[in-house]
């Protein structure tokens, strides 16, 4: 490691508030690898709700208090570099890492279950409970590391890891597989596209939700019908009448999605940008056998069969625009406006 910096570029979460607490700093000093962890050197990161959502302690479920605030229900230590989309180039391995890992692209597995050469009892999502992307370098244990052999650029492959694998994760929870009829709600964001290719390249026949302007570019991913936000999801597609949802949303429509299930169908979540509080009728859930998949934490297999799938090129990166590492406010606020279709990616 003669040859790397002893400070690096990045973006400092300093706390718990609004964009002023983003602060971009020259003078981090350069992580260093344990005996089993590589050294990245991150070329593009992407943005998510999730850095918004740890930002403004969305996850608190104490009205913003900062003790649970992060992914795991912990306080997050400050700063903290964020960013769970990571895309860059392993330069240096700790001791029991093969030097010839030296070299590779890869992409990272946000969710992590070794850290600090410490197996993790509960998983630690990047960006929240350990450093992230929004920097020059990251390290990370090796084995969550992915060598990826593809032609696209690294600003395209940092749009896969987070929404591409939390996609993958709920359909492999949800076990959809194909002629499954799916609801995607949210399907113009990053999760929720990737949900739409993901679900399709499985052979299911897919309904996504979305504002009627980003419909056309939702049917060109493979959507096969499209529905406005504020449609009564009963009135256009009839009770009972869906395999599975896939669900990112939640809010005051979320009675509706039980109510298009049919009998022993499947509901995944992983967000829930219309609001998290909703009414559960017990009835519906019970007397429909439905069976409910919260899901956060990658099941093992899911990232390793995700980079598979990019270097197949079964899915294809949606990127609507790029940001200068220094553009970290802007591309959040540009994020907020929700009028982008796919993802926002960071230069580093």
């Amino acid at each position: 490691m003669s040859d790397l910096p002893v400070k690096m570029r990045g973006v400092w979460l300093t706390g718990h508030g609004d964009m002023d607490k983003l602060e971009i700093r020259q003078d981090i000093p350069l992580p260093v690898p344990g005996t089993r962890d590589v050294l990245v050197r991150v070329t593009a990161a992407g943005v998510n709700n999730t850095d918004i959502n740890t930002r403004t302690a969305w996850y608190s479920k104490k009205d913003g208090a900062s003790d649970d605030a992060a992914w795991a229900g912990t306080p997050i230590k400050f700063p903290r570099i964020q960013g769970a989309d990571v895309c860059g180039h392993i330069v240096a391995v700790g001791s029991d890492v093969k030097d010839e890992r030296i070299g590779e692209r890869i992409l990272i597995e946000p969710c992590l279950r070794e850290a600090h050469g410490l197996e993790l009892e509960t998983p630690w999502y990047l960006g929240s409970e350990c450093d992230g992307g929004f920097s020059e370098f990251i390290v990370v244990a090796a084995r969550h590391a992915y060598k990826i052999e593809s032609n696209l650029s690294d600003i395209d492959l940092a749009s896969f890891p987070c929404s591409y694998s939390t996609a993958e994760n709920m359909l492999t929870r949800a076990e959809v597989k194909a002629r499954d009829r799916v609801l995607v709600t949210g399907a113009s964001g990053g999760v929720g596209s990737a949900a739409v290719q993901l679900a399709k390249a499985r052979g299911a026949k897919v309904t996504a939700v979305a504002a009627p302007e980003k419909s056309e570019a939702l049917l060109r991913l493979g959507a096969d019908y499209t529905l406005p936000r504020d449609a009564e999801y009963n009135a256009e597609l009839g009770e009972n009448s869906m395999d599975v949802v896939i669900d990112l949303v939640a809010g005051d429509k979320w009675p509706m999605v039980l109510e298009v299930l049919r009998p022993r169908g499947r509901y995944a979540v992983a967000g829930a940008i219309a609001g998290p509080m909703v009414e559960l009728d017990v009835r519906t859930l019970y007397l429909k056998d439905l069976s409910f998949f919260g899901c956060t934490i990658l099941e093992p297999e899911v990232f390793g069969n995700l980079v598979r799938r990019i270097e197949k090129g079964a899915v294809v990166p949606i990127v609507a625009r790029s940001f200068a590492l220094e553009e970290i406010r802007d591309a959040q606020s540009f994020f907020q406006e929700k009028s982008h279709v796919g993802k926002i990616v960071l230069r580093i």
